[in-house]
């Protein structure tokens, strides 16, 4: 069956075919509108007088049936088209549902493209839910330790099981796949997961695609406008360069404020997750807790960055954060930025169309404001990792690689398209926060190391106790021999 792409192709040849003939005769070409294809079709241009009706004719339909692929078509050694043989790929999440049909022109050209990739390199590929979010690590390690007849492509987390099934040998090295070139920008360069799960030259997991913007600072505008700031002044100073700690400081400041004179503060500056405004204040100040400095994990909590950051953090939050309500969950920051309880609130980009959607009031996003070490603001990438069992022996290891690939590669037509950008543009209340904000968390990303190190657990050793009164010196020495020891164990592996 001709997919509708092909068909469209079949009608511009046919076109061609019947102009470059007209113009065999000693005609002028048909004039265009600007496209490849002429303004009208060749049986409505008229011909000119002195050419006879035989002159005239097009040639035979038949004569250009041959469907013209708008795909590159790939080769073996000796010029023989890919076959896999039928196989049936599936690649295993914690979160895929039933198919959806296509939203928009993009989602189409998606979908008939995987379509003629399947057709023509004769495979099936399907992603399903088949672990759940907890399991996903160990599901992985426990299969590549048994094996089985399946061709599984896994999506794993950032954990520890994770991070010992490379240890333990049972994720299959890509780099010895050629059909894999980690230097093309869909791999996302020195900040894609095939950076963070590397040992040496080799590469134990791969990511393609768009990365996900993770946590920013949404605002509250009506908040702001009541305390007598610009509901875009965020905005502009993000886009100045000038969205500072101190910058976010002064608005905290102006804005908490005790409305009716009783004492009792009404509007708050800050509510979050305390552990999310913490780590990211580390990395907008180019901080980190571990690092990675050839080849092997290094121990960051201590730098000069670093503890700037916890430090600069644990006195903004003591000062401007709402307190919970005695018995309320540990999110009901979420409850208390919708209900217009305080005008920040530190939190991932998808809540906008999630937790927020129901939101009365309008809010903007804007990344988190940059430290003093920082010369830009910084996202920080998160992309799960996309791993293949290393009980696959190597054909079937290299097909599975090669049918990634592929449907990860930019839809022909739409490179440059951002796929990511409608779902944004849907779930947020204004243009600023997509084109300012998430465009910008796109592609200005890096990665974190800490996750990846066995029993070493940031909120549990350190950010959810923080904020008891004790100093961040004295939380630093409580576990530094405890994180120096994790981290060179992980080394000797």
């Amino acid at each position: 069956m001709k997919s509708r792409i092909a068909k469209k192709v079949i009608a511009a040849s046919l076109a061609t075919v019947m102009t470059v003939g007209l113009a065999a005769c000693g005609n002028e070409p048909a004039p265009t509108t600007g496209s490849d294809t002429p303004s009208s079709s060749p049986e409505e241009q008229s011909a000119p007088e002195e050419s006879s009706s035989e002159e005239q004719s097009a040639p035979e339909e038949s004569s250009s049936e041959e469907e013209v692929s708008p795909y590159t078509v790939l080769t073996d050694e000796n010029g023989n088209v890919y076959d896999l043989g039928g196989m049936e790929v599936i690649i295993r999440d914690w979160w895929s549902g039933d198919p959806v049909e296509p939203a928009n022109d993009y989602e189409e050209a998606r979908d008939e493209y995987r379509e003629w990739l399947q057709e023509t390199y004769n495979f099936t590929l399907t992603q399903k839910a088949i672990s759940d979010w907890g399991s996903a690590p160990q599901d992985f390690v426990d299969y590549a330790s048994t094996g089985g007849d399946e061709n599984y492509i896994f999506i794993v987390r950032e954990a520890a099981p994770t991070t010992a099934a490379i240890d333990s040998g049972l994720m299959y090295d890509l780099s010895t796949l050629d059909c894999l070139d980690f230097s093309e920008a869909k791999w996302l360069g020195d900040a894609g997961v095939h950076k963070l799960m590397s040992r040496g030259d080799s590469v134990y997991a791969m990511y393609a695609g768009d990365t996900e913007p993770r946590s920013g600072i949404f605002f509250n505008k009506r908040l702001l406008e009541e305390a007598g700031i610009d509901p875009n002044k965020p905005y502009e100073l993000q886009e100045a360069g000038e969205w500072t700690w101190e910058a976010l400081v002064d608005m905290c400041a102006q804005v908490q404020r005790d409305i009716d004179n009783d004492g009792v503060i009404d509007v708050y500056a800050l509510t979050q997750n305390d552990g999310q405004f913490l780590s990211y204040a580390v990395y907008s100040n180019y901080g980190d807790f571990v690092g990675m400095e050839n080849g092997e994990y290094v121990y960051k909590l201590e730098s000069d960055e670093t503890v700037e950051a916890l430090t600069w953090a644990v006195d903004t939050l003591n000062q401007y954060k709402l307190p919970y309500p005695e018995g309320a969950e540990w999110n009901y920051f979420e409850q208390a930025f919708l209900n217009g309880e305080a005008v920040f609130c530190t939190e991932d980009a998808y809540k906008a169309g999630g937790a927020f959607s129901t939101m009365e009031d309008d809010f903007g996003f804007v990344c988190f404001p940059k430290g003093p070490k920082a010369s830009d603001y910084m996202n920080v990438y998160s992309n799960n990792p996309v791993v293949i069992p290393a009980c696959y022996d190597a054909e079937k290891a290299w097909k599975l690689a090669f049918v990634y690939n592929l449907w990860t590669d930019p839809v022909p037509g739409y490179e440059d398209y951002e796929a990511w950008k409608p779902g944004y543009n849907k779930n947020f209340r204004d243009t600023e926060s997509v084109d300012y904000t998430i465009t910008r968390m796109m592609t200005n990303g890096r990665l974190t190391y800490h996750g990846l190190i066995a029993n070493l657990d940031i909120g549990n050793d350190l950010l959810w106790s923080l904020l008891d009164g004790t100093s961040v010196s004295e939380h630093i020495e409580k576990i530094r021999d405890t994180w120096q020891t994790y981290i060179a164990e992980s080394n000797s592996k």
